[in-house]
C-alpha cells in the first residue's frame, strides 16, 4: 500500500514526486506511460527538432477534423516521456501576466491569484541571473539565457524594434510586453525537463518508485472513495492502492480521459460507453482550449540558417565545446509581446517566436533551401472545444474536438488575421534586407484579408498549450471539475495537478506555471497551503 500514487510523471507529477517524497515515512508510486528520458537529442536542446517524428516518446494526438480549419485535424504532439512535455518542448521559461492568475481567483481558483502563486514560481526557479523580487535563484529548474544566438535572431529583434515595438530583458519582469531573448529551462547548456530537475536528483529516495512503460486504466473506488490505480505494462495487469490519495498528472488530454474511464464525467457520455457512473461532472473533458498559431516564412538569402546544418556536425560541436554552438540553442531564441488595437485589457494579447529556420507542419513538411520563420498566436481565444472518449478501452485514443474559430463574435479569427500583418510588418523592416527571399506563406499573392483568412483556415496549427479540461473553480459551480485544493468533486482522495485545471489560458507558454501549480499543489496535499 503507498500513500500516494501518481498518474504521468510529466512536467507536474516529477515536481510532486519530489515533494511528496521528502517526508521519509511517506511511499510514493509514480506512473509514467512512457520510457526514461534517456535519449541525447532530448538533452541536446537543438534535439528537440529530431524529436518532432520519434512516437516512442510522444502520444502522437490529433484533433477531428476542424470545421473552422478547412476540416483539417491537427497534430497535438504531447510528451510520453519522464518529464512528460517539458522533455520535447522548446523551453521557453514564460509565466504568463500576473493578471492572468487574479483572473483565476475571480472565476472562483481561490488562492490563485498572482500574490500566492508568485511564492511558488520563485521556489522552483534556478536562475543563472540569480535571486531577486521576482525571480528565484536555487530552484531545482534551471533557467539560463541564451548559450547560442543566430545572427537571424539578432536581425529579428533589431526589426521589431524598427517596426516601433519595445525591447525587454524579462519577460518574467514588471512588464511582459517587448521583444528579446527567450530564458529557457536549461542549465549548463542542457534541456533542463521536470525530470531532469525534479525527478533525477531523488530516484534512488527509498520510499519512490518509479515505474515506465505503465499505463493507468482506471482509477479504483470504495464507496465514493479512491483507492487506488489499476495499470498495466506490457500486457500484464497490475492494481496498487493509495491509503491517502490518487493524483493524475497526465495533462490537458490524459487525465479527463482517466477520469472519464473511472466513471467520472458526463454521466450520458459515460453510459453510452458502458461505464458506470461514479459522479456526474459535466465539465470533465469541456473547456478545452489552447493557443492557435500562424507562421510567415522567408528565405534567406544567406547560409545562416538552421536549415542547412549537419546534424551530425552541430552534435559533434556541442559535446566537443563543452555543450555550446548550434546545439545549445532552443530554437526559438527570440520572440515578443505585445498589445494589439484587439486587446480588451491592460495585458498583451498577441505572442510572437522567432525561429532561424523552415518550419512548415511542425518541421515535419521539410523545405528546400534556406529561411526562417514567425510564429504568432492570439494569447487570449474565445474559442472552446471538448474532449471525449471513443471507447471504454484505456488504449484508444480519446476525441479531441479543439473548436479553433468558434467563437461566435469571430474574435480569434481577427486576432490571426492581425498576427499576420504584424509578422509582415516585422520581417519587412531593413534589418532583414541582407537576408531577405521570397515570402513562401502566405506568399506575395496573398494580399487581402480574404486571402489572409484562407491561408489561417489552410496552415494554422496549434503552440501545443491545451488547458482547461479538468477546470479549477468554486465547488458550487456546476462546470468545473475539481475545487481550488485541486480535489476532483463529488468523490474523496482524487486529485488532479496539471495544465488540465486552469480555467483559463495564461497569456504565454505553459510549462512553468504547470510546474508551479505542482508546487503550490504539494504544500495543499501536506497543509501547508490555504
Amino acid at each position: 500500500m503507498y500513500d500516494y500514487i501518481i498518474v504521468g510523471a510529466g512536467s507536474a507529477g516529477c515536481v510532486l514526486a519530489n515533494r511528496l517524497s521528502e517526508d521519509p515515512d511517506c511511499r510514493v508510486l509514480l506512473l509514467e506511460a512512457g520510457p526514461s528520458d534517456w535519449h541525447p537529442f532530448i538533452h541536446m536542446p537543438a534535439g528537440l527538432a529530431k524529436l518532432v517524428g520519434r512516437k516512442g516518446v510522444n502520444w502522437d494526438y490529433s484533433t477531428a477534423p476542424e470545421p473552422a480549419l478547412a476540416g483539417r485535424q491537427l497534430w497535438w504532439p504531447r510528451g510520453k516521456v519522464l518529464g512528460g512535455s517539458s522533455s520535447i518542448n522548446a523551453m521557453c521559461y514564460i509565466r504568463g501576466h500576473a493578471g492572468d492568475y487574479d483572473e483565476w481567483a475571480a472565476m472562483g481558483a481561490e488562492g490563485w491569484q498572482w500574490s500566492n502563486v508568485l511564492d511558488y514560481f520563485k521556489r522552483s526557479e534556478g536562475n543563472e541571473r540569480g535571486a531577486s523580487e521576482l525571480h528565484g535563484g536555487d530552484g531545482p529548474l534551471g533557467v539560463s539565457d541564451p548559450r547560442h544566438r543566430n545572427p537571424l535572431s539578432e536581425a529579428f529583434l533589431e526589426a521589431a524594434g524598427q517596426a516601433g515595438h519595445a525591447r525587454t530583458d524579462d519577460f518574467n519582469g514588471a512588464r511582459q510586453d517587448g521583444f528579446g531573448w527567450y530564458q529557457t529551462t536549461t542549465r549548463d547548456g542542457a534541456r533542463c525537463s521536470s525530470a531532469t530537475a525534479y525527478l533525477a536528483p531523488v530516484r534512488r529516495r527509498a520510499n519512490l518508485r518509479v515505474v515506465t512503460g505503465a499505463r493507468a486504466n482506471r482509477v479504483t473506488f470504495d464507496q465514493g472513495r479512491a483507492t487506488g490505480v489499476a495499470w498495466s505494462v506490457g500486457g500484464k495487469a497490475f492494481c496498487e492502492g493509495a491509503a491517502r490519495e490518487v493524483i493524475l498528472c497526465g495533462g490537458a488530454i490524459n487525465s479527463p480521459q482517466l477520469l472519464m474511464l473511472s466513471g467520472i464525467g458526463p454521466a450520458a457520455d459515460l453510459r453510452r460507453h458502458g461505464i458506470g457512473v461514479i459522479a456526474d461532472l459535466p465539465g470533465v473533458g469541456a473547456n478545452l482550449h489552447d493557443h492557435l498559431d500562424i507562421c510567415t516564412l522567408q528565405r534567406c538569402t544567406q547560409g545562416l540558417s538552421y536549415d542547412t546544418a549537419s546534424d551530425a556536425a552541430v552534435a559533434f560541436q556541442y559535446y566537443l565545446m563543452g555543450r555550446r554552438g548550434p546545439g545549445a540553442s532552443n530554437i526559438a531564441e527570440t520572440g515578443g509581446f505585445l498589445r494589439s488595437h484587439l486587446a480588451e485589457d491592460e495585458r498583451p494579447d498577441m505572442q510572437f517566436h522567432f525561429v532561424p529556420a523552415q518550419l512548415d507542419d511542425h518541421g515535419r513538411n521539410r523545405l528546400p533551401g534556406s529561411g526562417y520563420t514567425l510564429h504568432a498566436c492570439g494569447l487570449r481565444p474565445r474559442s472552446r472545444g471538448r474532449l471525449t472518449l471513443a471507447s471504454a478501452n484505456a488504449g484508444d485514443k480519446p476525441v479531441i474536438e479543439a473548436g479553433y474559430l468558434s467563437d461566435a463574435e469571430g474574435y480569434d479569427l481577427k486576432v490571426l488575421v492581425e498576427a499576420v500583418r504584424l509578422s509582415r510588418e516585422i520581417l519587412a523592416q531593413p534589418a532583414f534586407a541582407p537576408f531577405r527571399g521570397e515570402e513562401l506563406f502566405p506568399g506575395a499573392n496573398v494580399r487581402d484579408e480574404a486571402g489572409i483568412v484562407e491561408f489561417i483556415r489552410q496552415k494554422a496549427e496549434s503552440i501545443y498549450h491545451p488547458v482547461g479540461t479538468c477546470r479549477m473553480g468554486r465547488a458550487a459551480d456546476p462546470d468545473t471539475v475539481v475545487d481550488p485544493q485541486l480535489r476532483v468533486k463529488g468523490v474523496a482522495g482524487l486529485r488532479v495537478v496539471d495544465a488540465s485545471v486552469m480555467p483559463r489560458l495564461v497569456g504565454g507558454n505553459t510549462n512553468a506555471p504547470t510546474m508551479m501549480i505542482a508546487e503550490r499543489a504539494a504544500d495543499l496535499i501536506r497543509g501547508l497551503a490555504a
